[in-house]
């Protein structure tokens, strides 16, 4: 089942498979969604996750399909 870009939103809390926080939503952009630079595991950068990586909605959290530490190498 795809992912509907209309259930992510701003300030969704964005966590690996382990449960683990990798980000802050700040907004979907094409087929990515864009981390805030404010949130402290971003480094006061924009990191980029693929909307391929994302495995569900649940509980108000964007979960994704790989381990917190496996997605932050892909920043």
């Amino acid at each position: 089942m795809a992912i509907s870009t209309s259930e992510i939103r701003e300030h969704m809390k964005v966590v690996g498979s382990d449960g683990q926080h990798v980000g802050t939503v700040d907004r979907v952009e094409g087929d990515r969604i864009k981390l805030t630079k404010s949130d402290p595991a971003a480094g006061g950068q924009h990191h980029y996750i693929d909307l391929s990586e994302v495995a569900k909605i649940k509980g108000g959290e964007v979960c994704l399909s790989a381990k917190a530490d496996e997605a932050k190498q892909r920043f």
